[in-house]
């Protein structure tokens, strides 16, 4: 490795890398703490899921509950986290998408 061409145009893609790295964790950080709604039953359960993909909040009605229906619960309840989950993925690759251009990077879609 000496003073060539090629050692300034490797600095300069590093110095890029390096750049969108950056960038990159600053994006998932403030994406991170974005959040999502997701619901099922008519809006009977409704799950909040952060851009971490955890799970912040959960709303059940209390007519679900009075019901006494354990199955129903359990099945409104998994179907409302599952569909959070996907709109926080989906939220995510929307902005890793932005910062990339399209560029699919391993681990973000």
């Amino acid at each position: 490795m000496g003073d060539g061409p090629e050692s300034g145009v490797l600095g300069g893609l590093l110095a890029r890398a390096k750049e969108m790295q950056e960038r990159l964790q600053t994006v998932q950080a403030e994406a991170g703490a974005r959040t999502v709604e997701a619901s099922a039953g008519g809006g009977m359960v409704r799950a909040v899921v952060n851009g971490r993909l955890e799970l912040v909040d959960l709303r059940i009605e209390k007519e679900v509950l009075a019901a006494g229906d354990a199955g129903l619960v359990r099945d409104l309840v998994l179907a409302a986290v599952n569909e959070g989950i996907r709109r926080a993925q989906a939220m995510m690759a929307e902005e890793i998408g932005r910062l990339t251009g399209g560029l699919k990077l391993p681990g973000f879609g």
